[in-house]
Order: C-alpha cells, then sequence, then structure tokens
C-alpha cells in the first residue's frame, strides 16, 4: 500500500507539473492574443474562436487540479469503499434506468 502511495504521490506530481506548464504556456499565448486584438477589434471574428480555446484549456486544467486533490485525498486519508455522495449518485443513476414503462 505504501508502494503504491509513494507511486501515486510521484503521478500526481507529474501532472501538476504538467498542467502548471500547460497553464504558462497558455497564459502566454492568450497575453499575445489579447495584444493583437488591442490593436483593431476587427479581429475579434478572426481570432475569437481560438482566443475561446485558451480559456477552454486554463478551465479544463482547473478540473484536472480539483481532480488530482480529490484523488490525492481519497489515498491519503485511506478511505474504502464509497462515500455518501458516490452512493447515492450511483442509486440516482440506477433510479433512472429502473423506471417502469408506461402505456
Amino acid at each position: 500500500m505504501e508502494r503504491l502511495k509513494q507511486e501515486f504521490g510521484s503521478l500526481t506530481e507529474e501532472a501538476i507539473d504538467n498542467i502548471r506548464s500547460d497553464r504558462d504556456q497558455t497564459k502566454e499565448l492568450l497575453k499575445d492574443l489579447i495584444k493583437y486584438l488591442s490593436a483593431d477589434e476587427h479581429r475579434h471574428k478572426e481570432v475569437g474562436l481560438t482566443a475561446a480555446k485558451y480559456v477552454e484549456t486554463l478551465q479544463r486544467s482547473n478540473e484536472q487540479l480539483v481532480k488530482i486533490a480529490a484523488l490525492k485525498q481519497k489515498v491519503e486519508s485511506k478511505e474504502v469503499g464509497l462515500s455518501n455522495e458516490e452512493r447515492n449518485e450511483i442509486f440516482n443513476q440506477f433510479q433512472v434506468g429502473v423506471q417502469p414503462d408506461v402505456d
């Protein structure tokens, strides 16, 4: 179990480093794009989709960090099994799938 924790810790550190690196690169690209847009507002049509993709990349990296933090907390707390929230979510999914046919 301890070896698994160490491997997980190593992988999460690597993932976090990659996320931070990607975020830094994306921020630099976004800064350049903002400078380009500020020179002429008609350029929004030209590069608006690209700007949206940069922002989307930053949002996804936030989500990845949250997921890693949740996993790390779960591993560190030695929590075994499902949380109440996870059980309720699974139960609700079964309820949706088991509804009787109404004729």
